[in-house]
């Protein structure tokens, strides 16, 4: 029986139980996107406000769909011509969001900490749908959805992760939650992009790509933010394509088939090859997919009527302050 979850924050402080849980529900409403009607009506009467404060085009879309797939009420809301143009603070945003009786929160924020902030302050659940270089557990979720139904159990599965994991709060999702379930995760990268602290979680690193591929069943490659380039990071992109560009000589000298994926957007012909990103193992579009079924378990299991504390799921929002 589902336990309910206050709300979700991260997955760093989620247990192994509770991350099951969700894959478990988001196995449910996969079947459901496969119907003809991909609609039920789990959360009718409930309204969900969307606080995007950062643009987004496959998150947004993606919760939004999953909040009409479950017959919620959408509230979307964007910082460009809101208040917060003309200088309102986020919490008297979301305060205000809040006294027109809306029931979940779902924010995306530039800012590391806003979530667990509004978590704090708000008597509605919050989910957190990224927050700066901290996390974004939903997408950590739907990657490991995505791996346990392509090649099934996750305990010794060998994921890398490739590319910029200082900046990426889907590397951290990711990391926190797989090796709670068993994985054996490895990043690779340029030195400059890759924290020196990631040995604690028992995570593996690789400077050389052509090492990564060879030991990885799984391949998860990061979008190079274009932008670092001029902060010195990394020399240039044509360096980075040569170094630790994925493509299909490189995967064709490992003799295995490797699963690619790809939390978009692509950046074609520098992380990674078009070929590849639209290659027979592929599963970037099953990722697009299988995140709309992860945020309907999601939504789903915040919005039962009367929570319960499960499996060490943050509890931070129980009290408003």
């Amino acid at each position: 029986m589902a336990q309910g979850i206050r709300n979700l924050l991260g997955l760093r402080d989620l247990e192994p139980e509770g991350i099951t849980e969700i894959l478990d529900t988001a196995r449910s409403f996969r079947e459901v996107l496969e119907r003809p009607i991909k609609k039920v009506p789990t959360l009718q009467g409930t309204t969900v406000v969307n606080l995007f404060f950062e643009s987004s085009t496959r998150t947004r879309i993606s919760f939004e769909l999953a909040e009409r797939r479950l017959s919620a009420d959408v509230v979307n809301f964007a910082a460009s011509g809101s208040s917060v143009s003309k200088g309102e603070t986020l919490k008297d945003t979301a305060r205000n969001i809040e006294a027109m009786k809306t029931d979940i929160v779902v924010v995306r924020h530039s800012s590391t900490g806003a979530p667990h902030f509004l978590s704090r302050l708000l008597k509605s659940p919050v989910i957190n749908a990224g927050d700066g270089i901290n996390e974004h557990p939903t997408q950590g979720l739907l990657d490991m959805f995505t791996m346990r139904e392509k090649l099934g159990e996750l305990k010794g599965l060998n994921v890398c992760i490739v590319g910029d994991i200082t900046h990426s709060r889907v590397a951290r999702s990711n990391i926190f939650g797989l090796t709670k379930l068993g994985a054996n995760v490895a990043v690779c990268g340029p030195k400059t992009l890759i924290p020196g602290y990631l040995e604690q979680f028992g995570v593996k690193v690789f400077f050389d790509i052509d090492d990564a591929i060879q030991w990885a069943d799984v391949l998860n490659v990061l979008r190079i933010q274009l932008e670092r380039e001029a902060g010195g990071d990394f020399p240039t992109i044509r360096e980075y394509r040569l170094y630790w560009g994925v493509n299909r000589s490189r995967l064709e000298k490992s003799k295995k088939s490797i699963v690619i994926m790809h939390p978009g957007p692509i950046n074609r012909g520098v992380e990674l090859d078009a070929d590849v990103a639209d290659g027979e193992t592929s599963v970037i579009l099953d990722q697009v997919t299988n995140g709309v079924a992860v945020r309907m378990a999601v939504l789903y299991l915040t919005g039962l009527p009367t929570p319960k504390p499960s499996f060490g799921l943050e509890q931070a929002g129980a009290k408003a302050s």
